[in-house]
């Protein structure tokens, strides 16, 4: 009998929004699932593609996007940055042959600890759904910038 799938997801967050949304929901004792590693960024517009590239290609059932609300951004409009590249990541992956939806944007504000836990949650279950990630074999051999990254790469 094999044991039920359980995604690995990365959750990129902005340090001064959704990071402390995090940290309230842990302060707050809100429980979402354990299947998400988050790593903090000073600002949602500053992840480089690469970063969720390089999540996926080593490992990464999903990443998670998460920043400040348009217009609430600590450095003016970097969130909508954020929004751009995400857009454009979404096409690119699914162009790749990967489920465009295992990349998603979600905005939460410091005081939104329940409500990014409950969208981690959603998360968690959706990528769940679409099963493990397979890259076709030709990703998986070359990898990205020429080379297989794994997941502990990208969280160190």
């Amino acid at each position: 009998m094999s044991e039920p799938f359980e995604p690995v997801i990365l959750g990129f967050t902005c340090n001064w929004c959704s990071y402390r949304a995090a940290d309230l929901a842990g302060t707050a004792r809100v429980k979402y699932p354990p299947n998400i590693r988050l790593v903090r960024l000073m600002c949602s517009g500053r992840l480089d593609p690469t970063f969720v590239m390089q999540a996926l290609a080593g490992g990464a059932d999903g990443v998670l996007i998460t920043g400040c609300h348009p217009g609430e951004c600590h450095y003016l409009e970097q969130n909508y940055k954020a929004l751009r590249r995400t857009l454009l990541l979404t096409r690119t992956i699914s162009q790749m042959g990967v489920e465009p939806e295992r990349v998603k944007l979600v905005w939460a504000s410091a005081a939104e600890g329940v409500r990014l836990a409950a969208e981690i949650s959603k998360f968690v279950e959706e990528i769940r759904a679409l099963g493990p990630l397979a890259w076709p074999e030709h990703l998986q051999q070359v990898g990205v910038n020429g080379r297989v990254a794994h997941l502990e790469e990208v969280t160190a």
